[in-house]
């Protein structure tokens, strides 16, 4: 029977710190931006296109190139890739706050996401890499989720304060420390990894990765934005064209940039799922709890941010916390299900809000429905990276993060087409009596088109025209939180039936995770310390006597999925009930 695995020590989770700054640091950019467009907008002059490219090339770009860079990073040395990573953010992040021009600013933002791309995968990757103990790795996976879900609103407090004082290129200056603290600090506190077995990146699949998750995801947002039009159906069919070719290609692949059987593993199958629908949900509906608080109640950028605290610290306590503690006692699906249901009641919760006051409702609904969100996104992203053969953790990190902008990409556009419909039904009838024609028309569109247009209006027909916008706009939010929920329970029911036959254990977990690089972590690696990570050889004959000094004789559960496996379970992680 296998002996517990080596654990942690302080270089491990200080470590751990500075990739969850990372990945903070990341997430505020998705969010950072929508305070310092109307400054941007006044300073530079964008046309209504280069201030959708502005708003948009960021994520599109980090969205495309989360895959091929995960993969890359398993070539070439996660560590390696993350300090590149690191330093390519930084100097784009200072250009991007020096831009004097849309073009150059629309640049910079785009290989700010190339760099991102570099980032993520390799965060949640080298997680693997630096805790071998499950339950300590799914904490560190905790604080790497809870990490991402405050990012987006420590952005929007952070951005709506710099700007109070400063100009608009400081909320891209703020990345720049952080970007050099990792510079200094990962050659001490991070290990590298390399798959020494793995061959040549092949770019044809790297491209066709890139040209299939770009269009798919620019295609789901312009539904969102424009309706349906050909632009974004040829987006979406020509993604999924390119998508079929990729799948086909890597099928034949003898080291394919995403091994696709490892979707074979139920547990992968079911993290993915997961992942995509739970983003779908909480990304989609913050759209509409934004403007809620701004524009229905009154609310000032920065105000709104701080409300939105609560929800930041209970994703925080559901990732960090309750994640960890729950799946060590009960069953995935139990915890999975649980979670999303927690989620789905928050969103009951939102259901409950009007047009006049509501602000205590958002404010528990959102808690509750984040920290349900965050428990889920942190058993998804551990089975992603621990159901993954090690020599490819980090395109099964990318793969995850590609999932969760395209589930993001996705509720936005689904929920912002529903809500849009109880909108404008809501607005349906005729003008009221002082509100023009072109203005009622305006009104209809969106509820910042109402509240512009009543200013240029009497004080009684602005009022009217805001009561009615307002009220209509309310009707939307509880209808998306409806679809929300329901989206939620279907989830939390797939959860459960996929996730069933999983235990305590994460399957697919071994004992050791694979082949590293030791030459690059001796400045830094603690004496005493024997890490089965580190070597950069493949197993040899006598890779049984080492398992076997480490007390490591036991395979472990395995639904391993890899080149050379059969696809079968060896055995389950926990026994079934």
């Amino acid at each position: 029977m296998a002996t517990a695995q080596a654990k942690a020590g302080r270089r491990e989770w200080i470590g751990l710190a500075v990739l969850v700054m990372v990945t903070l640091i990341i997430s505020m950019d998705m969010t950072v931006l929508s305070y310092a467009l109307p400054f941007i907008t006044a300073d530079l002059e964008p046309t209504s296109s280069q201030l959708l490219w502005i708003t948009d090339v960021y994520a599109f770009v980090l969205a495309g190139l989360l895959i091929p860079m995960g993969t890359l990073g398993d070539r070439i040395g996660r560590r390696r890739l993350l300090m590149i990573g690191a330093a390519v953010f930084g100097v784009a992040s200072v250009a991007t706050a020096l831009s004097n021009s849309p073009g150059m600013l629309i640049g910079t933002r785009a290989v700010m996401g190339a760099a991102g791309a570099t980032l993520m995968p390799s965060t949640m990757s080298l997680i693997r890499n630096m805790f071998h103990d499950e339950n300590e790795r799914r904490a560190a996976i905790g604080l790497w989720a809870a990490g991402f879900s405050a990012g987006g609103v420590i952005g929007l407090v952070a951005g709506g304060a710099l700007l109070q004082y400063f100009s608009w290129g400081t909320v891209f200056e703020i990345n720049v420390p952080i970007m050099l603290l990792l510079l200094i600090l990962a050659p001490l506190l991070l290990p590298e990894f390399r798959n020494a077995a793995a061959g040549r990146l092949d770019l044809i699949s790297t491209v066709l990765a890139f040209v299939a998750v770009l269009p798919m995801i620019w295609g789901i947002k312009q539904f969102a934005e424009d309706g349906v039009d050909w632009p974004p159906v040829a987006g979406v069919v020509g993604g999924l064209v390119f998508l079929a070719v990729f799948v086909l290609r890597q099928r034949r692949l003898a080291d394919p940039v995403i091994d696709v059987r490892l979707f074979r593993a139920p547990a992968f199958s079911a993290a993915v799922v997961m992942n995509v629908l739970a983003n779908f949900a909480l990304v989609g509906f913050m759209f509409f709890i934004s403007q809620y608080l701004q524009l229905v109640l009154g609310l000032r950028p920065f105000s709104a941010g701080l409300w939105s605290l609560p929800a930041a610290g209970a994703a925080g306590v559901g990732a960090a916390v309750l994640a960890p503690m729950l799946a060590q006692r009960f069953r995935r699906a139990y915890v999975a299900a649980g979670g999303l249901l927690v989620g789905a009641a928050g969103c009951l919760v939102l259901a409950q809000v009007g047009d006049e006051s509501g602000l205590a409702l958002v404010v528990v609904g959102q808690a509750l429905m984040t920290g349900g969100i965050a428990m889920v996104l942190t058993l998804s992203a551990e089975l992603i990276v621990s159901t993954a053969p090690p020599e490819r953790a980090g395109a099964a990190a990318g793969l995850s993060e590609t999932g969760s902008q395209f589930g993001a990409a996705l509720g936005v556009a689904i929920l912002g087409s529903i809500g849009t419909f109880v909108y404008r039904r809501q607005l349906s009838g005729d003008a009221p009596d002082g509100v023009p024609a072109d203005s009622w028309a305006t009104a209809r569109e969106t509820l910042g088109g109402a509240v512009q247009e009543s200013r240029t209006l009497s004080a009684t027909a602005a009022d009217t025209l805001v009561t009615l916008a307002r009220a209509a706009f309310a009707t939307e939010l509880r209808a998306a939180a409806l679809a929300s929920a329901g989206i939620l329970v279907v989830t939390a029911v797939l959860a459960a039936v996929l996730l069933r036959n999983v235990g305590a254990s994460v399957p697919g977990q071994g004992p050791a995770d694979g082949p590293a690089d030791p030459t690059a972590d001796a400045p830094g690696a603690p004496t005493g310390h024997v890490d089965p990570e580190r070597t950069v050889d493949p197993p040899s004959s006598d890779a049984g006597a080492e398992d076997a000094d480490r007390g490591d004789t036991d395979p472990g559960p395995a639904v391993r999925i890899g080149p050379g496996s059969t696809g079968q379970p060896v055995r389950p992680a926990h026994p079934v009930a």
